[in-house]
C-alpha cells in the first residue's frame, strides 16, 4: 500500500517524524515546536534534537547527537530550505544533520549538499530521508500509520478477536493436559477423565491433532503470549492465562 504524507499539516508531519525516531530507538527526542502555530519560528533550523545510542564492538556505548529538520513539501525541496540546519550544525557541531522530507529533495538540492560536503568538509554527517525511506520505515508500524491517518487497513472486529482468543485458549488447554493414566494414578474421578478425553477429541477434530502439538519452548511461549495479548485487548489483566 502506497503511503502519502500530503494530507498532513506541517506540524503533524513533524510529530510523525518525532514519533518515528522514538520508535526506531532514538532517545531524548526533543521536538522543538514549542508553540501552537503550524510551524515554530524559534526552532532555529532544528525541528527535532535527539540522541542515537551506539554500541561499540567492546560493548561500550555512546550517543550520537542528531539535528533533524522536517521538510513537508508536495514538490521537491529547494536548496535554500537546507541552509538553516546546516548553519546551526556548523555552529553547534552535532554528529549528524538529518533532513526528513515528505516527498523528495530537488535535484538542485542534492547537488547543493554534494557541493557543501566537498567544499566545507563539515565535521558532521549529512543525511536525508525521502518518501521511499519513510514508507519503508513505517511499513510495520501500523500504530503510527493509524495515529496519523496514513492507512485504511481496518482494525480487526471483536468477533475475529474472540475467535482467535478461543483458538489460543483451546490450544493452551490441550497442551497442558497429561495422558489419562497420569490423572488415574492421582485418584481423579473417572467421569472427569472421560470429560477431558471427550474435550480433547473435539479439539483434535476442530484443529487437527498435529496443530495441537505443544512443540518446543519457543512455540509454547509464542502461543501463551498470543493468548495473553488477545485477552488484554478484551479487557483482562496482562498475563491472564487461565484455561
Amino acid at each position: 500500500m502506497a503511503i502519502s504524507f500530503d494530507g498532513l499539516s506541517s506540524s503533524d508531519f513533524e510529530g510523525l517524524c518525532a514519533d518515528l525516531l522514538h520508535a526506531m530507538g532514538f532517545v531524548n527526542v526533543d521536538w522543538r515546536k514549542g508553540t501552537g502555530l503550524a510551524t515554530s519560528p524559534a526552532d532555529k533550523g532544528r525541528d527535532i534534537v535527539c540522541d542515537h545510542p551506539r554500541v561499540e564492538p567492546d560493548g561500550s556505548q555512546h550517543f550520537e547527537r542528531w539535528f533533524v529538520d522536517c521538510k513537508h513539501f508536495k514538490r521537491g525541496v529547494p536548496p535554500k530550505e537546507l541552509q538553516n540546519l546546516l548553519a546551526w550544525a556548523e555552529a553547534e557541531r552535532p554528529d549528524v544533520a538529518l533532513f526528513i522530507v515528505s516527498n523528495f529533495l530537488s535535484n538542485p538540492a542534492k547537488e547543493y549538499l554534494d557541493a557543501y560536503r566537498k567544499n566545507n568538509r563539515p565535521s558532521f554527517k549529512i543525511r536525508y530521508w525521502e518518501k521511499p525511506q519513510l514508507a519503508r520505515m513505517l511499513r510495520r508500524k501500523l500504530t503510527l500509520q493509524r495515529k496519523y491517518d496514513l492507512t485504511d487497513i481496518p482494525i480487526r472486529s471483536v468477533g475475529e478477536i474472540l475467535a482467535a482468543e478461543d483458538e489460543c485458549e483451546t490450544k493452551v488447554w490441550y497442551g497442558r493436559k497429561m495422558p489419562a493414566e497420569f490423572y488415574r494414578e492421582r485418584g481423579t474421578p473417572e467421569h472427569i477423565i472421560r470429560g477431558m478425553l471427550k474435550a480433547k477429541r473435539a479439539a483434535e477434530k476442530r484443529f487437527g491433532k498435529k496443530n495441537l502439538a505443544r512443540g518446543g519452548d519457543f512455540e509454547w511461549g509464542m502461543l501463551s503470549g498470543k493468548l495473553s495479548a488477545l485477552r488484554w485487548v478484551l479487557g483482562y489483566d496482562w498475563d491472564m492465562l487461565d484455561t
